[in-house]
């Protein structure tokens, strides 16, 4: 049994496709003639239309400048007069031809209409607002954070010389233990460069990132400031210090509003397209003994046991 589902309505609108845009322009003025030929113009609408095909951001750029505006002018030009050429040998004839053509347009106008559709089931800011605010007061408990710390750490790599390499290392800590500033140890003594640069700082994690020895004696620390004792990894040996310990907490509401927004937006954007695809799908069927049929004439044939036995044998 075949079913038809609305997943492909979700990812069928080009990104790039803001038929909007077009129509906000092109209503300010009259399309201007850019090049004429025997029975052929081409104008700023069609240009305009097709850098629907290049980026929002790049495309502004690109219509400022002549040279390209020129080409693009250059290139309809040329598609139009071959066209032209097609339909006057009877390529237009072709039935697959056509079958394309009418694909092509469909692809277009289904890109239009989802824009047509996002706009439609798009929400305001205000009700987003009011709605994550309601979602956030039912459910707190789902913006939990998880215990989180921010620690920074020097290394001694071990290499050939491991004992070499940790006495380094507790050299170092007795610094640090002495009122040493840690920032100017790490830049200065810290064989792991990447953090170095910014005075060993890691930044915030969580569990399940660092290797386990390195992650429980970052997490055991409970104090801004706080020293580990000397960590071996399979890294080398590392000093840590304390500079954050975060506990699990619900994050406030102020923190999390404007991701909680855009993800209810999209979340209606989807909603809506799942619906309009559900309610197309509601009135079509797929004809399963025609597809069967479709799919056995492109299955290779399988070879029949007689002409098995009559094949040549390989002797060597």
């Amino acid at each position: 049994m075949f079913q038809l589902k609305p997943s492909w309505i979700l990812s069928l609108a080009a990104p790039w496709l803001m038929l909007g845009a077009v129509n906000a322009q092109t209503a300010e003025a009259a399309p201007e003639v850019l090049l004429t030929a025997p029975g052929i113009v081409v104008t700023t609408q069609d240009v305009l239309a097709e850098m629907q095909r290049v980026p929002a951001d790049k495309r502004q750029e690109a219509l400022g400048k002549p040279e390209t505006v020129g080409q693009i002018v250059q290139n309809l030009y040329l598609r139009r007069a071959l066209t032209r050429e097609a339909d006057a040998v009877g390529l237009n004839k072709d039935p697959m031809l056509n079958t394309l053509l009418t694909l092509n347009r469909e692809r277009l106008m289904t890109d239009a209409m989802l824009e047509h559709l996002d706009k439609k089931n798009s929400l305001k800011d205000a009700d987003a607002e009011k709605l994550a605010a309601s979602e956030y007061k039912a459910n707190p408990k789902k913006y939990e954070a998880p215990e989180e710390v921010q620690v920074s750490h020097i290394l001694i790599r071990s290499g050939v010389d491991k004992d070499g390499a940790k006495a380094k290392a507790e050299e170092i800590l007795a610094q640090l233990k002495k009122g040493a500033d840690f920032a100017v140890l790490a830049k200065e003594r810290s064989e792991d460069p990447g953090s170095a640069a910014k005075g060993g700082d890691l930044g915030k994690f969580g569990r399940g990132r660092m290797v386990k020895p390195f992650e429980d004696a970052a997490f055991a620390m409970k104090k801004p400031g706080e020293l580990s004792d000397i960590v071996e990894s399979q890294f080398g040996y590392h000093i840590l210090r304390l500079d954050r310990h975060i506990m699990p907490h619900v994050r406030p509401f102020s923190e999390i509003k404007d991701e909680l927004v855009k993800e209810l937006q999209q979340k209606a954007i989807v909603d809506g397209r799942k619906l309009e695809a559900e309610r197309l799908n509601n009135v079509a069927t797929i004809q399963g003994d025609a597809l069967a049929h479709f799919t056995d004439s492109y299955k290779p044939a399988p070879a029949s046991a007689e002409a098995a036995q009559t094949a040549p044998v390989d002797k060597k």
